[in-house]
């Protein structure tokens, strides 16, 4: 019984030797796996990775410059626009990239009293070349802004070889000098006539200006329109 008892014991004692054993033998292969990491290599890799968020903030503030500096050129950058009818200085006026109707006409001395503000949208923002005509109180008109590009389409140097005829109820000086026999004194006295009586119902009626008789008006009859 004794004996028994003995191999119990010795048996126990083998087991949790064993156990001691195999824990020593997990803890150190353990043990060795943890120093096998390279622990600079983990520090070098966050230096890296720190070293690209500073590069990606650096070049977000750099490109946030550009964009900003981009708009502020674009608000200071001038543009040229022709305006017409009825304003008291008509011609060419300098804007500001982003300026409006209302501002070519502020540039250009502001409407006349004929002026019909009513049919022209005074919040239009402009573009670089375009064309802008201010309508009487005494005419109705589809269109005010004349972009540069149709226009330069549509019209050449001279009245002999372009497409469009011109309309004497809307054009300016310059244009109306580019008639046949109608020089710079004339052309004045149609705009004047225009906006003393309001615009003509037909070509005809521009024999009622000063320095226009028949054979004047047979000369500029086949390239003017109302």
């Amino acid at each position: 019984m004794e004996l028994d008892n003995k191999k119990k014991i010795l048996i126990l004692l083998a087991l949790i030797i064993i156990l001691i054993i195999l824990f020593v033998i997990y803890y150190f292969s353990n043990k060795e796996q943890v120093e096998e990491i390279d622990f600079s290599e983990v520090i070098l890799q966050n230096e890296e990775l720190n070293n690209n968020l500073n590069k990606t903030n650096n070049s977000e503030y750099i490109t946030g410059n550009i964009i900003e500096n981009n708009i502020d050129e674009d608000k200071n950058k001038e543009i040229v626009v022709h305006i017409t009818g009825e304003v008291k200085k008509e011609g060419i006026v300098y804007l500001k990239e982003g300026d409006r109707v209302i501002d070519a006409i502020k540039k250009a001395g502001g409407e006349t009293k004929n002026a019909d503000l009513s049919q022209v949208n005074l919040a239009y923002v402009l573009s670089d070349g375009q064309k802008i005509y201010i309508p009487s109180k005494n005419e109705n008109i589809e269109e005010y802004i004349i972009e540069e590009s149709s226009e330069n389409n549509n019209r050449s140097q001279t009245n002999e070889t372009k497409n469009e005829k011109v309309n004497i109820n809307h054009a300016n000086e310059t244009e109306l000098d580019t008639l046949p026999g109608i020089g710079p004194s004339i052309a004045k006295k149609i705009i004047k006539y225009r906006e003393e009586n309001g615009k003509f119902n037909n070509i005809e009626d521009i024999k009622n200006v000063s320095g226009i008789g028949d054979s004047k008006y047979d000369e500029i009859k086949n390239y003017i329109t109302v």
